[in-house]
């Protein structure tokens, strides 16, 4: 005769085991898609069980298609590779915002090719998200208004190009146009891709100028086959968006460049923006210099403008008849 009380609960405590192993497999899962490499004793500590489990775990999540990889021995571990379909990713609530955000800005951003792409991966994203985080991110979508910018459209496809360059260390050979449209062709090692001003550029050490070099990516037009592979060197600074930035706005990229008198000091200029639209030099307590460029002269007076402090301009010429214009402009409007 079977005890109906006793077969209950077996029942009950082969379905709590089973949810409380697949609810470990999801935080496992979670755990190897953070980060590349993972020590079985890592993993036992974050989970509070063995390491046999984890092994039989690993073993379970392989059953269900997901390429774990295991490396033997002391400095061994376990790590989420690639496979032949794209596991589902696991995000906590801040995570799944912050992809939606960045797919609706990459609608609307300067990488050409992805904008369809990206809509639809969004849409993707909205049907299985929560409606406490669709909220959310629908409040964002109806009340983010991206202003339009004047950025130049750079291909995706090299976009990605020279990044799977910078990660494999491996030499790449483009044509190069500069401002003027002259043409050359570079050898290059690439190390970073930098976004500043709705622009790309590509910090890379030149192998023919032996020097470091910034190029703006949508006026690189890639050759293969690519070269061979190099040892990665020491960056030209620790902070590698400050050094592009302060080098874009005073070098050979722009149309235009500039050297202005500001009547202030480096430090009072440096507090009113976030980073300075060039490279200041002091002068005195109350003077420095300002050494920046633009593709255009209009774009270098509202920079100008948005300082906040006297300047002087003694060069070049044009550039004083367009300020001279502009404050024309500016004196009708005050009457």
């Amino acid at each position: 005769m079977i005890d109906c009380g006793r077969f209950r609960s077996a029942i009950d405590d082969r379905l709590h085991l089973m949810l409380e192993t697949s609810a470990r497999l999801l935080r496992l899962l979670s755990l190897l898609q953070t980060r590349p490499d993972w020590s079985g004793p890592e993993l036992a500590g974050r989970l509070g069980v063995s390491t046999r489990t984890i092994r039989n775990d690993v073993e379970r999540l392989r059953g269900l298609g997901y390429p774990v990889r295991a490396t033997p021995g002391v400095a061994g571990g376990y790590r989420l590779g690639a496979g032949a379909a794209l596991p589902p990713l696991l995000l906590d609530d801040e995570e799944a915002v912050a992809v939606a955000i960045g797919l609706r800005t990459a609608a609307s951003g300067t990488v050409a090719g992805i904008e369809e792409t990206s809509v639809r991966a969004l849409a993707k994203l909205e049907q299985v998200l929560p409606s406490r985080l669709r909220r959310r991110v629908g409040a964002l979508q109806a009340y983010m208004v991206p202003i339009p910018g004047s950025g130049p459209l750079v291909d995706g496809e090299v976009l990605a190009l020279i990044a799977g360059a910078c990660r494999d260390h491996q030499r790449l050979r483009f044509g190069y146009r500069d401002h003027a449209g002259a043409a050359s062709v570079r050898n290059v090692e690439p190390h970073r891709l930098v976004c500043s001003s709705r622009r790309w550029y590509l910090l890379a050490w030149d192998t023919g100028r032996q020097d470091w070099r910034i190029f703006r990516v949508d006026r690189i037009e890639p050759r293969t086959p690519a070269g061979p592979r190099f040892g990665p060197r020491e960056l030209p600074d620790e902070d590698v968006a400050a050094y592009v930035s302060r080098r874009v706005s005073s070098s050979s990229l722009w149309k235009h460049q500039v050297t202005v008198t500001l009547h202030a000091s480096a430090e009072t200029v440096a507090g009113q923006v976030t980073r300075p639209p060039g490279r200041l030099e002091p002068v005195d307590g109350d003077t420095c210099l300002l050494h920046t460029g633009a593709d255009n002269l209009h774009m270098l007076a509202v920079l100008l403008g948005m300082l906040d402090v006297d300047f002087s301009v003694t060069d070049p010429p044009e550039l004083l008849e367009h300020l001279r214009a502009l404050a024309g402009r500016y004196e009708r409007a005050a009457r």
